[in-house]
């Protein structure tokens, strides 16, 4: 009789898919060098008619499957394919017994299955839920349950027989609702499982953000219900059809489409219920605003998220105080209470936040603010950028005098020479890879609330959400790498639903957000901002055997980012018919048709691959809910999570070393490694020599196809301009910012760093954050390897020198001499320079804020692991657990 059950190892009883068996044997066959397809279906039906055979109709164990795969190929003749099969099997069964000690279970179920090691670490650690005793009471399939049932919640709310648009409650009828669901509130333990939508049972805190969300509705008189019909209506099961909806958030996370920022993952369905990462808060140049601010930090901080502020209201060092006849210690000093208090609040209980300070270029003490990082140890909680304005470039490249201007009086208080302070800037972040640089006026050039709330002067920690004071916003990233089709070519379609999906998924967590500041409340609910991203790029482009620094890799880039956020502002239109626009909506740009995205201005409309004005039609008739949906954020824990690489970065090193106590082994990105066997390559030996390689193939004979090593590029061997332009070619689409690492060898000089900000201006970026290889005073855990050479040299794609359109002369020059440097000749007509600029080499005297080393050469290691800490997208990241010093991820 025909087989059609299996017993899984938890128990579970499945329908029997011969599929499984077939592509359990093609895997071993191909790491043994195995090619025939169709050799593989032949063997699986011959361990099927064994099974029918043997059990007559019965059921099967996975492992009594397994059994008669290994008879089957030894009796076949396929020995080498059993041999890999049994070793594969033994690996798994000893994962198996790892990830049920992490998680301290006794079976691992279907979606623990899905995750790897890594994954299962970074989970149980950082967001699995324990009791008081630190034992873990949730799991992975649980974890995803608490957040889909979080998010769906509000879908319910938004139903028709509760919500209407036009409905308009009484002040009177507001009041009495209001005060009826406050008391039902103070009695959450009642409710606690007491409501059901199908299946997935409402814990009190899934309660406490349903009438959260009620009231918020309330409020603005859309509601046609009392809190008590509303909860009847749903103990009658008449909402149960938005099981389907919490089962398709919850599919999103369980099969690695999607995640969201690291507080959603924490805090959705727990007590804190704040689920937003990125906060911005205001500064006043007085006591009691400061210590305002201190708190109000310390309050974001405590609920999981990260502040951004911008101290250039508070005056400078020395500057006079009226009130006590003192004298002004200046933002540092301010600063530095900031970093003391994240010190010893952590977030959520589970680790310290994380800060953005920014002082505007033209400020009297932006020295010191510019060399204060290069000491150790001083606001190590904080990531530092200079604000520029364009007035600074012009005095730059007109090379005269750039005044600095009191706060206080905003008079002039001196004068300084702009290159020889921009000089500073670039040294500073050469020498310790701080401070960042945030261009204001390219973040303002679409923005299409400059009308309605003026200008953006600050970010979040990791400079890739532009925020007005007391905003937040909520981040997610799509897994890029899942869409990769049997074809070996990408999934539009499918990838258009998840980006629906997880719009609608960021927009509810806007409703159902735990607000840790009232005003922060109000302000995020006018614009109602998310920021949906993407991560996994390396690793698609590797599937795909697509060279990241590539005329292709470029342009696939452009059509995902494009579609990306087509789509994202396409589905938050549909989301605005249902519902309501943000509130801002009416004094924004969008009214009179325009929209915050570059590229539909900037890129001829006959290279569009979306139809954005159609879009733009569709918004001007109805609105849209977000007034910006798209951002490219860190995803360095969340990335761990999905076994994919971070954020659009390329992979940072294909292959890692580590040390313990009975040798070294290494780390391999899995599609490397997965290459490697497929080409029957794949060695300790050959690892070892990439390893001390930077990670990477370039430069080395290993006998390697030469696409192959285009088409494995590493961070470390793309040149700096080609990290630049794959940021341009995203921010183009991306309506807030990008979060990304501008890598640099560590034999670049200061005139590449100044070159690079020049550059990245010129083309639109918003913000750069340069990373010089070894420039971090954990710099030895950096790299993949201890023992690493430097075999190569870079240089820039021809794509990308061909991208440049840039007007400025100074910049111009820069680049013709650095060209030339590069052995590029023949640039002088391409560049079209006027004139060559007069540029005086005036040294800046560095010892006026001196570079200290630490002392400990073996640098930083993981808080939580102790193991090695890499670098990427401005955070630093464990490799081996997940930690990260960004909140975002």
């Amino acid at each position: 009789m025909p087989i059609t059950k299996i017993k899984k190892r938890d128990g579970r009883i499945v329908d029997f898919d011969e599929t499984k068996i077939a592509n359990a044997i093609w895997k071993a066959a191909k790491s043994v060098g195995g090619k025939d397809r169709e050799l593989v279906f032949s063997l699986a039906k011959k361990v099927v008619k064994e099974l029918e055979k043997i059990y007559d109709g019965k059921t099967p164990t996975v492992e009594d499957v397994q059994d008669i795969v290994e008879k089957v190929l030894i009796e076949e003749g396929h020995a080498k394919t059993a041999k890999a099969y049994i070793l594969y099997r033994q690996e798994r069964r000893l994962i198996r017994e790892e990830k049920k000690k992490i998680l301290q279970k006794d079976s691992i179920d279907e979606v623990d299955k899905r995750f790897d090691l890594n994954a299962i670490k970074v989970l149980a650690s950082r967001y699995l839920n324990r009791d008081e005793e630190g034992k873990i009471v949730e799991s992975i399939k649980e974890l995803f349950e608490r957040v889909a049932i979080h998010v769906g919640i509000v879908d319910v709310m938004y139903d028709n027989k509760f919500f209407d648009k036009n409905h308009c409650l009484t002040d009177r009828e507001k009041e009495e609702w209001i005060k009826e669901a406050e008391e039902l509130k103070n009695n959450i333990e009642e409710y606690d499982k007491r409501l059901s939508i199908g299946k997935y049972k409402l814990n009190k805190w899934h309660f406490e953000g349903l009438l959260r969300v009620y009231k918020r509705l309330v409020m603005k008189g859309m509601i046609k219900k009392s809190i008590k019909e509303v909860i009847k209506i749903i103990q009658e099961g008449k909402m149960d059809k938005y099981e389907k909806n919490i089962y398709e958030y919850y599919s999103l996370m369980a099969n690695k489409d999607f995640m969201p920022n690291s507080p959603t993952l924490m805090n959705a369905g727990n007590r804190l219920g704040q689920l937003s990462a990125c906060f911005v808060l205001p500064i006043d140049d007085s006591l009691i605003s400061i210590m305002k601010t201190s708190t109000e930090t310390a309050i974001i901080h405590q609920s999981g998220g990260g502040t951004g502020i911008n101290y250039s209201k508070l005056r400078q060092r020395g500057d006079v105080v009226a009130s006590t006849y003192g004298i002004a210690s200046g933002p540092i000093s301010f600063m530095s209470i900031i970093d003391t208090i994240t010190d010893v609040v952590k977030q959520g209980g589970r680790r310290r936040g994380a800060n953005m300070g920014i002082l505007e270029v033209w400020h009297p003490d932006i020295e010191e603010f510019i060399s204060i990082k290069q000491t150790p140890k001083k606001l190590e909680n904080f990531n530092l950028s200079v604000g520029f304005w364009n007035d600074f470039f012009d005095a730059l490249e007109e090379n005269r005098e750039y005044p600095l201007i009191s706060p206080r009086t905003k008079k002039e208080v001196k004068k300084v020479n702009p290159r020889q302070l921009f000089d500073l800037i670039a040294f500073s972040a050469w020498k310790c890879a701080e401070p960042g640089v945030l261009f204001f006026d390219n973040i303002n050039k679409y923005n299409v609330l400059i009308n309605a709330k003026g200008l953006i002067r600050a970010t979040n920690p990791c400079g890739e959400q532009p925020l007005y004071d007391y905003e937040s916003c909520n981040l997610g990233s799509i897994n890029l790498k899942n869409f990769v089709k049997e074809d070996k070519q990408f999934d539009w379609e499918r990838f258009k639903k998840v980006v629906r999906l997880s719009t609608r998924f960021l927009d509810n967590i806007v409703d159902i957000n735990k607000y840790p500041i009232e005003k922060i409340e109000i302000n995020t609910l006018q614009t109602r901002k998310i920021g949906l991203g993407v991560m996994g790029l390396g690793d698609l482009l590797y599937e795909l055997e697509i060279p990241y620094n590539s005329k292709e890799g470029f342009e696939f880039m452009n059509k995902i980012a494009e579609v990306l956020s087509y789509y994202s502002m396409d589905e938050s239109v549909n989301i605005a018919i249902e519902r309501e626009t943000f509130p801002l909506f009416e004094e924004s740009d969008y009214v009179e048709g325009k929209i915050p995205i570059a590229g539909y201005y900037e890129i001829n409309k006959n290279q569009h691959n979306c139809d954005w004005d159609n879009l733009i039609n569709k918004i001007k008739r109805y609105g849209i809910r977000n007034a910006f949906t798209t951002t490219i954020a860190p995803t360095g824990s969340i990335s761990m999570i999905c076994g994919c690489s971070n954020g659009i970065e390329p992979v940072f090193s294909l292959v890692f070393e580590k040390h313990v106590g009975i040798g070294k082994f290494y780390y391999v990105n899995d599609v490397f490694e997965k290459k490697l066997k497929e080409l029957g390559i794949y060695s300790e030996e050959l690892l070892e020599k990439i390893a001390k390689n930077y990670g990477c193939l370039e430069g080395i004979d290993i006998g390697i196809d030469k696409n192959l090593k285009k088409v494995f590029v590493t961070a470390l061997n793309i040149h700096w301009l080609d990290h630049l332009v794959a940021q341009a070619i995203w921010q183009r689409w991306i309506s807030a910012s990008i979060s990304k690492t501008i890598n640099m060898p560590n034999d670049a000089v200061i005139d590449d760093v100044k070159l690079s900000y020049l550059i990245a201006r010129e083309i639109g970026l918003k913000g750069v954050t340069i990373y010089r290889d070894g420039s971090r005073h954990a710099q030895v855990l950096h790299i993949p390897s201890e023992e690493k050479q430097k075999t190569f040299s870079l240089k820039p794609s021809e794509y990308s020198l061909s991208f440049l359109k840039i007007k400025s002369e100074y910049t111009k020059f820069l680049l013709k001499e650095y060209l030339k440097r590069l052995g590029i000749e023949n640039v002088e007509e391409s560049l079209k320079i006027k004139k060559i600029t007069d540029v005086p080499f005036i040294p800046y005297n560095y010892e006026i804020f001196p570079f200290q080393h630490f002392n400990d050469e073996k640098g930083e290691r993981c808080p939580l692991c102790n193991g090695l800490i890499i670098y990427e997208m401005g955070c630093d990241k464990c490799i081996e657990c997940g930690w990260s010093n960004c909140i975002v991820s």
